[in-house]
């Protein structure tokens, strides 16, 4: 059987782990990436050379990358992240974004669309040694230190949160190669071609300037 048709995620993990409601509703689960997916769905990550979010639909990548994309979005997925955050997602539609690099301005203080419902992020980074670019989910919106969690961007680590107006996160400055996906449940289906849209011409316009 290939690695394909295997999961790649543990939902059972994720399942057991309680929901934070400090700051704002969250889970973490190192490991959400099972360690015998790890290596390829490295192998098969889409080469992001340039920094900022650019939809899964604008990117090559291999077999284990689009299979772990699609389980992601499937309905066991949706399920599980229903009964952990006491949400009906029906008919809420997904979105993936997916990035590469950071840039040392990423990271400051913000809360994400009021479009966004769920945020998940997935990351796929081997190793993190710096204590730079740890994600902080926030009590304020001014003050990066006022930090409730700190997040090793480490392989195979999930952070997911409930969007709201409070949902304040950031980052100290990092600069390098940072890889991360991005899943979001949104509101209607004309936020996913807005969004799209909007990274699909930002990567354009990425790719069009080498200094960026």
């Amino acid at each position: 059987m290939s690695v394909t048709t295997l999961s790649q995620v543990d939902l059972d993990s994720f399942r057991a782990t309680p929901l934070n409601p400090d700051p704002y509703d969250h889970v973490i689960v190192p490991g959400f990436i099972r360690a015998d997916a790890l290596e390829a769905v490295n192998r098969d990550y889409p080469e992001v050379a340039k920094p900022g979010s650019f939809p899964a639909s604008e990117l090559t990548f291999g077999p284990a990358f689009r299979a772990l994309l699609e389980e992601i979005q499937g309905p066991e997925m949706t399920r599980a992240f229903e009964e952990k955050f006491d949400i009906d997602l029906a008919g809420r539609p997904t979105m993936v974004t997916v990035r590469g690099r950071a840039r040392a301005a990423d990271g400051q203080i913000h809360t994400d669309s009021k479009t966004k419902i769920i945020t998940v992020l997935i990351y796929m980074n081997p190793s993190w040694e710096t204590p730079e670019g740890r994600l902080r989910l926030l009590r304020s919106p001014d003050n990066l230190d006022d930090v409730a969690v700190e997040v090793p961007p480490q392989e195979g680590t999930l952070l997911a949160f409930r969007n709201g107006p409070t949902a304040w996160h950031g980052h100290t400055s990092f600069e390098g190669k940072r890889r991360a996906i991005q899943l979001n449940w949104v509101t209607d289906e004309g936020v996913v071609k807005r969004e799209q849209f909007r990274h699909s011409l930002s990567a354009k316009l990425k790719r069009l300037n080498p200094f960026g």
